[in-house]
């Protein structure tokens, strides 16, 4: 476990950036304990600096995990989110998606949101910005893209795609059921 060099923060903020904005100041000051990002074999784990000083009494090799996984970075050091910081995501994040209860479930087998799923979605979203999509009752269901901005999305046809996904929380069963 180690911080993350200048050139791993670089793209790292990048890609946090581009779903909250301004707001990922407020992942690290979350008043009372302060909180790091660190590296771990290739993974960014989030956590308070206080879990990060007991992680540092296991060695390299025993330590599996610690804090919230972020993300991992590719063998071409980009670096993916994974779903599993999306509750932190979606307590910041700048642009938002509600899906129609009819389009959760093709959206949770890993298909794009068609312009009928679509509930609502919040005002200016330019096209290709990172979203956080949710159910009408404002249950983070994963992330993705903007196909298409704010303004055009209401002109399209029922079938025309309007965010275009990346993860979700039906991830885990799919994962699950690959490996078994």
């Amino acid at each position: 476990m180690r911080p993350l060099t200048d050139e791993e923060t670089r793209v790292f903020f990048e890609k946090l950036a581009s779903f909250l904005g301004k707001n990922v100041g407020a992942l690290l000051d979350r008043g009372g304990d302060p909180y790091c990002f660190r590296l771990h074999d290739d993974r960014v784990y989030y956590m308070s600096e206080r879990v990060m000083k007991f992680a540092t009494a296991v060695s390299r090799d025993d330590l599996v995990s610690m804090g919230i996984c972020f993300g991992k970075f590719t063998k071409g050091r980009n670096f993916r989110l994974k779903v599993t910081c999306l509750d932190l995501l979606a307590q910041h994040a700048r642009y938002k998606v509600w899906l129609k209860p009819s389009a959760e479930m093709s959206f949770l087998y890993g298909n794009h949101v068609m312009k009928a799923g679509l509930g609502r979605m919040t005002e200016a979203i330019p096209m290709y910005a990172s979203v956080v999509v949710f159910s009408m009752g404002n249950t983070p269901l994963g992330f993705g893209r903007a196909a298409q901005s704010t303004e055009r999305a209401g002109e399209l046809d029922p079938t025309s795609i309007v965010v275009l996904h990346q993860s979700d929380i039906g991830e885990y069963l799919r994962e699950e059921n690959e490996l078994a």
